[in-house]
């Protein structure tokens, strides 16, 4: 197939690496020209994926337009606060390709309208089928052809997704199909913000129990907030919720995680240093918007409200532990 990916992050650059290998035609467009000048001389990219080669098949386009001529696939792998900005630029062209289905690699709401990646390019793309890949999926492991198992999502799990499914998936890489988009859309968010939480975890050096107790508590509110959008419990007990959120709430990898250690002991400068990051930390915006999407859903998320103030309101870490450990007592289900 030919597989247009735009987007040249680390999972973006990663899934084109895995497509190639399964002997894809692949085209890489980088949101900035620089970078794709970049990568299409040095073959590399040092900026968020250094230390793998990218094929000589994979074409890197320096226009998007261009890019979607006979294309088969499109994936979208751009930060989640510019999907919106994308999809303007591409909308017309994508609705008069040949592409079959676009796949959103995305993990975030939009900040204004709170709606889910896939529903910003239904309505942008019109007709075109949009889908979702998902789960544990570090983009090192994933470009060095490690084992991973990913799940594919789309409103029916139909001929097409199985078409896709089959396309995707490989020796290192197999995909779950799912009907249900809104739950794995929705955990994909999730699971970065309860990462950075668990990153706190770290970084206030509250030990294992209190670490394997906020994941517990953390998954009863991802699928409380799920069921509220329409999203199904057994989703979040999948590759998708608890999977990618234990994935994300261990790895050395892990942004999120990462950020909410350092979050714990340098709260200001942490907080500071996101402007000049190149790489995206998605839980730290995602935190703001789904605590208004579970506020408008009427939907209790205490450790992700507690997290939003932490983030947005000052709140000092280990206030917000105490907080929540001293809350009303009640029944674990």
């Amino acid at each position: 197939m030919n597989c247009v990916i735009f987007g040249a992050g680390a999972w973006g650059t990663a899934i084109a690496i895995h497509l190639s290998r399964q002997g894809h035609t692949v085209s890489l467009v980088p949101r900035r020209l620089e970078q794709a000048l970049a990568l299409a001389s040095t073959r590399e990219n040092t900026d968020y994926l250094p230390g793998h080669r990218l094929n000589d098949s994979i074409q890197v386009a320096l226009e998007p337009i261009p890019a979607l001529m006979d294309a088969d696939l499109i994936f979208i792998a751009c930060p989640s606060k510019g999907l919106a900005d994308l999809l303007k630029t591409i909308g017309p062209a994508v609705r008069a390709s040949s592409a079959v289905m676009a796949i959103s690699l995305c993990k975030g709401l939009d900040q204004s309208t709170l709606r889910r990646p896939t529903e910003m390019m239904a309505e942008a793309f019109g007709t075109l089928p949009v889908a979702t890949l998902s789960g544990p999926s570090n983009a090192d492991e994933v470009a060095r052809g490690l084992p991973t198992a990913l799940v594919l999502a789309a409103q029916q799990d139909d001929k097409l997704l199985r078409d896709v499914q089959s396309a995707v998936s490989g020796p290192s890489l197999r995909a779950y199909t799912s009907s249900d988009l809104s739950g794995v859309e929705i955990a994909a968010t999730l699971k970065n913000v309860y990462a950075l939480g668990a990153g706190l975890c770290d970084g206030l050096q509250l030990g294992s129990n209190a670490k394997a107790a906020f994941l517990t508590r953390a998954l009863q509110e991802m699928m409380r907030l799920g069921q509220a959008v329409g999203g199904r419990t057994e989703t979040f007990l999948g590759l998708s919720g608890v999977g990618d959120l234990m994935a994300t709430a261990h790895g050395a990898w892990s942004r999120n995680r990462a950020f909410g250690e350092q979050l714990a002991t340098h709260p200001q400068t942490t907080l500071k240093a996101l402007a000049t990051r190149r790489d995206s930390v998605e839980g730290y915006r995602a935190t703001e918007t789904l605590s208004k999407l579970a506020a408008q859903k009427g939907v209790a998320t205490p450790i992700l409200f507690c997290l939003n103030e932490i983030l947005f309101a000052g709140l000092e870490p280990r206030a917000g532990v105490l907080a929540l450990m001293t809350r009303d007592l009640k029944s674990e289900v």
